[in-house]
């Protein structure tokens, strides 16, 4: 007995130093970097496309890479991201060669966007917005723009600060978040026709299901139906003080949801802000004025399609 009681205490003593060997190594290390696949790519403009790319950039990026300084998407200190991730900075993503993308090829930059892998191998830790669902035609657009020459990503030679990602952050890049894989097969638009198929895509890819399901680190961005809590609310991003923003229920649910919206309420909503009159949008959500009646529309006929789900959010009102 005691002599395996002996190899017992020796075993766990091993389980735990290796352990701590782990969680020092993990502290004292950065976000852990990965082998890059070369992509052939090179993004097909044209007037059409960079104004598509224009509208989705305003609604995925701008909201953390617009300084409001330089009006350019020269990045900044993301006050609303939550503290647990660190100290976090949006880069600068203007064609500065030395701050900037100026030096990425199209083929680097949609790898970005559909890996979370940047040019020197290193992923991008899961505050960054990924795209491994979105359409081709949409991520051609969106580095169209970014190529274009808008006022808001011509070159700035803003300089980068470097974020300063938490014990936590660099764990769960090492543990739960992983780069995604490049897709083999084309990624179609959804049918314009089909309303419901259409609110799924914007829903999704516009990144609705990311704030508005449980938690930031329980979301799937694979399959976001899968997400704990999925279009329940009660995700708690952060406004630019630093305060706690509830995230409301937007599944059918009658009492706690939106069952007894109208879609003429939730458009209004979304693009304005406006609610019967009161204001209903506070940051970080600010209102989707690029979004046209129909994909407003389409986007709340997706969500009367999910399941309702008893879950009532406090709206976080502060004065």
């Amino acid at each position: 007995m005691k002599k395996y009681l002996k190899i017992s205490g020796i075993i766990a003593a091993i389980i735990i130093g290796a352990v701590g060997v782990f969680l020092l190594y993990v502290g004292i290390t950065d976000i852990p970097s990965y082998a890059i696949e070369k992509v052939n790519f090179q993004a097909q403009s044209s007037p059409e496309s960079i104004e598509r790319g224009k509208k989705l950039t305003m609604m995925l990026c701008a909201n953390c890479h617009m300084n409001s300084e330089t009006r350019k998407l020269t990045g900044k200190r993301m006050l609303d991201a939550p503290p647990e991730f660190g100290e976090v900075y949006s880069q600068n993503i203007t064609q500065d060669k030395q701050y900037g993308i100026g030096n990425w090829t199209d083929g680097e930059l949609v790898y970005l966007l559909r890996t979370g892998i940047k040019k020197n191998g290193q992923y991008s830790p899961p505050y960054m917005a990924k795209l491994p669902t979105m359409a081709d035609e949409d991520i051609n657009a969106i580095i169209s723009f970014l190529k274009s020459d808008n006022h808001m990503v011509v070159a700035n030679a803003t300089p980068d600060i470097p974020t300063k990602p938490s014990f936590l952050t660099k764990l769960l890049c090492r543990m739960a978040f992983k780069p995604f894989e490049m897709p083999t097969e084309k990624i179609e638009l959804p049918n314009p026709t089909n309303e419901v198929e259409l609110g799924k895509y914007l829903a999704h890819n516009l990144d609705c299901f990311s704030c508005h399901s449980a938690d930031f680190k329980t979301n799937n961005y694979l399959d976001p139906t899968l997400s704990k809590g999925y279009f329940a609310g009660g995700n708690k991003p952060l406004d630019e003080h630093g305060r706690v923003m509830l995230t409301q229920n937007l599944t059918s649910d009658k009492e706690t949801g939106i069952g007894n919206w109208t879609k003429e309420d939730f458009i209004n909503t979304v693009k304005y802000g406006i609610k019967k009159g009161e204001n209903a949008l506070q940051y970080p959500m600010m209102p989707y004025t690029q979004l046209t009646d129909k994909e407003a529309g389409a986007i709340f006929e997706y969500l009367q399609t999910i399941p309702p789900v008893k879950n009532k959010v406090e709206r976080s009102i502060y004065n």
